[in-house]
Formats: structure tokens, sequence, C-alpha cells
């Protein structure tokens, strides 16, 4: 049982053990991700997590600390110079441990340990779910509602002040009314011409009705002519009865 043992020695001693650890923190720092066997990606990760940290700070100090630990000019300046600036606004896990599987050889469970913020797949990914991924609530739609209906209100209020400012005008069209109507009754006194073709007009009917007077008092006539001859031939049968008698 491990109890109360928090470093993981490795199999190695305490020299061999800090020196393969310096040497994975500096290739980690200068290629931003190596692939290695989970058990010294945990150890790793315990190791260079505090040196990032310490980097934070732009001082003598802290430089020195950090170059005690990596033994690596080159890395300790791509520290402070790019990798701070790009992981330096998180509060902590800096790295992240990507399984792959077991080797083939001796099935060792290897590994991907990597600098979070130069994963560009990953943040990719995550930008697209944060675009896609926006939620609104239920009454997201009542208020656009709300928007659309309160423009209207105060259109209508704005017709309604626009009517009111509009009755002085309608005033002032009746009065032009009233104006005009003497301009109406003098056009509606009629020229001599118009009267006398309105008398021609009534005269026409007149005539009409003179006419049919006459053809009704001639339809008596023509039936009195037409009984007369029937009257002669009821005398002449009569003669001729009184002859044979």
């Amino acid at each position: 049982m491990r109890h109360k043992k928090k470093v993981n020695h490795l199999s190695r001693k305490r020299g061999h053990r800090h020196a393969m650890l310096s040497n994975m923190a500096a290739s980690l720092i200068m290629h931003k991700r190596i692939s290695t066997t989970t058990a010294k990606a945990k150890a790793l990760k315990v190791y260079i997590e505090p040196l990032i940290t310490k980097a934070k700070e732009d001082t003598t100090h802290s430089r020195r600390q950090v170059f005690s630990y990596l033994q690596d000019k080159d890395a300790t300046s791509e520290l402070f110079r790019d990798v701070v600036e790009r992981i330096g606004d998180r509060p902590g896990g800096y790295t992240r441990i990507i399984r792959l599987g077991n080797r083939l050889g001796d099935n060792a469970d290897m590994c991907i340990i990597e600098l979070v913020d130069y994963n560009e797949v990953m943040l990719a990914d995550k930008s697209a779910a944060t675009k896609s991924s926006k939620r609104r609530r239920r009454g997201g739609k009542k208020r656009s509602q709300e928007d659309e209906t309160a423009p209207s209100t105060v259109t209508e209020e704005a017709s309604d002040e626009k009517s009111v400012d509009d009755q002085p005008v309608a005033e002032a069209s009746d009065e032009k009314s009233a104006d005009d109507q003497p301009v109406a009754e003098a056009s509606s006194e009629k020229s001599p011409e118009v009267e006398n073709a309105d008398e021609l007009v009534k005269e026409a009917p007149a005539a009409e009705k003179k006419t049919e007077d006459t053809a009704s008092a001639d339809e008596p006539l023509k039936s009195d002519s037409s009984e007369e001859p029937e009257k002669g031939k009821e005398d002449e049968s009569s003669e001729e009865k009184g002859k044979k008698e």
C-alpha cells in the first residue's frame, strides 16, 4: 500500500529522475506537446506547472529559479517570452493529457501531454460550439413581440396627434366650401338658351299626348262606320223577308 507516498519515483534515483523531468519539461516548452507514458506525464505535470506560475512574474529572481529546474537557456527564454503571454491568464491547468492506448512492445499506457492553448483543433471546436450553443430564454419571443407592439403604439399615438393637428385644416376646408356656395348658386341660375331648350323638351311630351288623344277620338268613328253597313244589311234582310211573304 502507498500511504503518504505522493511522489512517483518512476523506478529511478533522485538525480536520474530530476534530470529526466527537466529534459522533458524543456522539450514540452519548445515543442508544445510530447508523447510519453502516462506515469511520466503525470509526474511532468506536477513538475512543470509551478514553473509556469513562477514565469508570470518576469524578474531576474524568477528567471534564475526557473533556470535551476530547466537547465536550458532557450527553454527558459521561450517560457518567459511566448508561453506566458498565451497561458498567463489562466489560474492553473496549463497542460492536458490525452490517452493513446497501450504500447505494442511492453503494453505500457501511452499518452500525449501538451500545453492547453496551443491545440488549434480543439480551440476551433470550442469556438464553433460556443457560437452554436447559444441558448435563449422562453420569454425571448414575448419580449420581441412586446418590442414589435411598442413601436406600433408609438405610431398610433403619433397618428392621433397628426389627426388632432389636422383638425384646423379640416375647419379651413369647411370655410372654403362655405365661401364656394355663392358660386354654386350663381352657376345654378340658368341661361335663357337653356330655359328655351327645357321648354322645347316639355312641349314634345305635350304634342305626343295630343296625337294620342286624336287617335282615341278617331277610333269611335271607325267603329260607327263599321256598324252602319251592318245596319244596312239588317234592313236589306228584313226587306227580302217581306217580299217573300
